[in-house]
């Protein structure tokens, strides 16, 4: 039988190309059993309490699981197909199974404890002792201290959770594949821009029809929201949109059950492990003291915003009313709305900007900002990817070392799941006297190119690439040589978004947009007369997006900060109520915003979505000391000095120590709310 690609060895790289979905199983249930004994062994209390019997067996054998795991789970996003799937699915019960074990492991727990309580224990290096300290929390999190009813109750509650995730998530996915709509009256699609309507019209051809497909991927839906003047064309996209995977569409696909569901399972969690709420037993690791504190901040910010957002409203209603003969807004309206507006106020439309940013040239300009800051160099590699679309990338350190592999899959097609998101399968590890360098995916749902052009992308496109980057850089910039203080593995979740939005900070600097842009037909950047109308632009409506940031936030942690689970229409009340609170835009009774709400119910956001602004708040003030450089004599943000302290303080530490710690390091101080409402422009 030929080798099962998943059980490559774990300093290989995996030959995507030859995975099938009959390698899923078989490779899961040798690497489950390989971890298994791993952990008897190290639960054995002849074996002596040390770091290397017990931690470096546990993460040899674990390595390797979850990089097979990881990988299992990436192609069952970005390449979905009913084999995979299935396969997938399968494994989920094994896996859930194992964590749960291991996590209730009351011999294991006992040989972690003897560890904290030895003298060999004072010797480690601080980042080990954390490692350490962080097992024995998540032991306890694990639920290792119950007993009996309690304890199997909570091993039911693992695997069913996981189960309703996976099918939360695979019901956006078919409810969002299965909806099109053909359109075979070209006027319908007026204002549209061109390569939106070139995509429509292969779309359609691809399925063997004539006229135009319209999906609800981002790519289709949203220039149709903007720039479609048929205005009961954007009211039916609306609507689709609205209620994916609800009670208004296919019944198979209602996420209304699995809601409920999971917020029963959560508040059940949290109960048996002693916490009043979910939200309370999450905030364990992070960063916030309490759901309090996280409210109280929230309103803060809300506060701050609301005035700017009603003032944001007015305008918008007031052009609809003035300049487009609509005198009452509807939902479906905003954004077309907005786009006009804004065109009108700055003197330019989006569409004209993105001909500037083709993916190509937005590519180099990234690299070229990575370089500067952090001292790196992106080169192409021709490892074996999973579909056409994706390219993978060596990351080499000044001297020429390479220090990771990037993978970038950056185009929406059927069978991939939404949004941008980024991933690991392998962390970096020293081992025997050689570092084993990570292996980092980077995913994004943009337009691809047609008839031979290369991909446009929006400023929003752009700033989410910069964004997944910094997700990217933390893993693969780590110098953190254990597996438990990797980013991914022990940053607190509320500070895990630092590095990304970090990021986004650069995209609109002058020095940076010039490298990012060249015209798809002239090859000329971005005119400097077109980037300052963009940079003016920056904070349109920037009261509106805040508040709406805070209400998915507020929604979250109100739903999860409670003893019981919720009924589906008490869920929509409570979003209700906190639209009531801080909203100025209230949608249709039918709009169906949780059913979608992959972050929360199957991303491992809920109880966390407020981390978005909690995180935003330290990326602005670390941004801010670019600022300061700049100002004082660096000549741009682009500070190579001020780069290698960020990367020195920030990425290269992951979760060795306090996020707390990392930004107090870099920025000599505790982190101000200051410099984001002045970014946002929403100062005093």
């Amino acid at each position: 039988m030929t080798q099962n690609p998943l059980l490559a060895p774990i300093e290989a790289l995996i030959d995507y190309s030859s995975i099938s979905p009959a390698h899923i199983e078989p490779a899961i249930r040798t690497l489950i059993e390989e971890a298994r004994s791993a952990v008897e062994r190290a639960a054995d209390p002849a074996l002596p309490a040390t770091w290397a019997d017990i931690v470096e067996p546990l993460d040899d054998a674990g390595e390797k699981l979850w990089r097979s795991w990881s990988v299992a789970g990436h192609l069952n996003a970005v390449v979905n197909t009913p084999e995979l799937r299935a396969a997938y699915n399968q494994c989920l019960p094994l896996i859930t199974e194992f964590s749960t074990w291991s996590g209730l492991h009351t011999g294991l727990y006992a040989q972690y404890k003897r560890l904290r309580a030895s003298d060999a224990f004072k010797d480690l290096a601080p980042a080990r002792r954390r490692i350490i300290d962080l097992a024995l929390r998540d032991f306890r999190l694990s639920g290792v201290e119950l007993e009996g009813a309690d304890r199997e109750r909570y091993a039911a509650i693992s695997d069913q959770q996981a189960q309703a995730s996976q099918k939360f998530s695979e019901n956006v996915l078919d409810s969002v594949d299965g909806w099109s709509l053909y359109v075979d009256d070209a006027s319908r699609l007026d204002g549209l821009p061109p390569d939106v309507v070139d995509a429509a019209k292969a779309a359609a051809r691809e399925d063997g029809k004539e006229g135009w497909k319209l999906v609800l991927k981002m790519p289709c839906y949203l220039p149709v929201m903007q720039y479609a003047t048929d205005r009961s064309l954007r009211q039916e996209m609306y609507r689709a949109y609205a209620t994916i995977a609800s009670e208004h569409g296919d019944a198979k696909l209602d996420n209304s059950p699995l809601i409920e569901q999971l917020l029963a399972l959560r508040a059940e969690e949290a109960a048996l492990l002693g916490y009043a709420s979910y939200a309370e037993l999450r905030l364990e690791t992070r960063m916030a003291d309490d759901a309090g504190q996280v409210l109280d901040f929230l309103r803060q910010l809300a506060r701050k915003a609301k005035p700017y957002a009603m003032r944001d409203l007015q305008e918008l209603r007031e052009f609809a009313r003035d300049r487009l003969a609509l005198d009452e807004l509807q939902p479906w309206d905003v954004a077309f709305v907005s786009e006009r507006l804004r065109e009108e106020r700055y003197d330019y439309s989006e569409d004209e900007v993105k001909q500037y940013f083709t993916e190509p040239q937005v590519l180099q300009g990234l690299f070229q900002v990575v370089e500067k800051l952090f001292g790196i160099r992106l080169r192409a590699s021709d490892a074996p990817t999973w579909h056409p679309d994706a390219k993978a990338y060596e990351v080499l350190s000044a001297a020429g070392e390479i220090l990771g592999i990037l993978y970038l899959d950056l185009y929406a097609r059927q069978g991939k799941q939404g949004g941008a998101w980024v991933d690991g399968e392998r962390n970096r590890r020293a081992r025997h006297g050689a570092v084993r360098t990570p292996v980092v995916y980077l995913t994004c749902n943009f337009s691809k190119g047609q008839n031979g052009r290369p991909a446009l992308l929006t400023h929003d496109d752009v700033i989410t690439l910069f964004h997944e980057s910094g997700h990217a850089l933390h893993a693969l910039l780590s110098e953190v040589d254990d597996l438990g203080s990797a980013a991914f593995s022990s940053v607190e979740w509320d500070a895990i978004e630092l590095p990304s939005q970090f990021m986004e900070n650069f995209c609109w600097e002058w020095g940076v947009v010039t490298s990012l842009s060249a015209h798809v037909d002239t090859g000329v950047s971005l005119p400097r007369a077109l980037y300052d109308k963009l940079r003016a632009a920056k904070n349109f409506q920037s009261g509106m997006q805040m508040l709406r940031q805070i209400e998915f936030s507020l929604f979250d942690m109100n739903i999860h900060h409670q003893a019981h689970g919720l009924s589906i229409q008490l869920v929509l009340e409570a979003l209700n109520e906190v639209r009531k609170e801080v909203a100025v835009l209230f949608p249709p009774a039918w709009h169906r915003f949780p059913h979608n709400f992959s972050h929360l119910f199957a991303g491992g956001y809920g109880a966390g979505y407020y981390s978005y602004k909690w995180a935003e708040v330290l990326s602005a003030d670390a941004y801010a000391a670019f600022e300061e450089g700049a100002a004082s004599g660096a000549g741009d943000t682009l500070d190579p000095l001020t780069g290698r302290r960020f990367l020195k303080e920030i990425l290269a530490v992951g979760g060795s120590r306090p996020a707390s710690e990392s930004f107090a390091a870099f920025r000599g101080r505790a982190p101000s709310i200051d410099a984001l409402l002045r970014h946002s422009g929403l100062g005093e």
